[in-house]
């Protein structure tokens, strides 16, 4: 048998299956075995791919390789909305862009011309802004930024901000302060990042058995978690095994 019959062969399976396992009408099947190539061609593109743009993890997917072909088209895009429409929505999303592309002075600047008049005390302006000055260097001014917010919003609730607010005081204020912001963060916080870093301040000033003991909570969980939150937290995995062993 050929490989190309070979490969007609597996595609006319494969699609079969999916035929019956998604209740598609069964009549595929005949255009299938009669179709060969042709036939798996007009499959997918009848009913196979109207349903991957209707799904939002294949849109997620597609939007992360248009990404990595173009990485400043989102930033462009939020650019010529600003231009359009001089929004508040429209600046908040640029200001966002920004910091996600590591142009944390151009998102400070932005995030600074957004907090004014009935939005000076906009916590997730403000937020927004903590986090550009941070990543510049300036974690005082982050942390005050960060006090502000909580002043003018006490009910409002940021894991990210949280964990930013840890990391200010951290660099700024020295262990014992830091390490108070870890322990509440590490209670409910939905990721690993915290405990890594509470384990790693820990370890730097000398209480290595409490650290080995945060890295070894962050392998079991893991370890216990679904597929995708291995994923999503391998980096944290990779620190915590590398300080483990050590």
């Amino acid at each position: 048998m050929g490989p190309i019959l070979l490969l007609s062969i597996l595609l006319q399976i494969a699609c079969g299956v999916h035929v019956v396992r998604t209740g598609r009408p069964l009549y595929w099947i005949f255009i299938l075995l009669i179709g060969s190539y042709i036939g798996v061609l007009v499959y997918l593109l009848a009913e196979v791919l109207p349903d991957l743009q209707r799904s939002r993890g294949a849109n997620r997917a597609l939007g992360r390789v248009r990404d990595r072909i173009d990485p400043g088209r989102r930033t462009r895009a939020a650019s010529r909305d600003l231009e359009i429409a001089d929004t508040l929505d429209n600046r908040r999303r640029l200001a966002e862009r920004r910091l996600a592309d590591g142009d944390y002075a151009g998102a400070e600047a932005l995030y600074r011309e957004a907090l004014r008049g009935l939005y000076a005390t906009d916590p997730t302006l403000m937020l927004g802004l903590a986090q550009a000055q941070f990543h510049r260097g300036e974690p005082a001014a982050a942390r005050d930024t960060l006090d502000a917010l909580i002043a003018a919003n006490p009910e409002f609730r940021s894991h990210d901000g949280h964990l930013l607010y840890a990391r200010a005081v951290e660099a700024c204020d020295g262990f014992d302060a830091a390490a108070e912001e870890y322990e509440a963060l590490v209670q409910d916080y939905p990721d690993e990042e915290p405990r890594v870093r509470y384990a790693g301040l820990l370890q730097r000033h000398g209480q290595h058995e409490k650290a080995q003991a945060l890295y070894a909570e962050t392998l079991r969980r893991v370890d216990l978690a679904p597929a995708y939150y291995r994923r999503e937290q391998r980096a944290w995995v990779e620190i915590a095994k590398r300080e483990a062993r050590g």
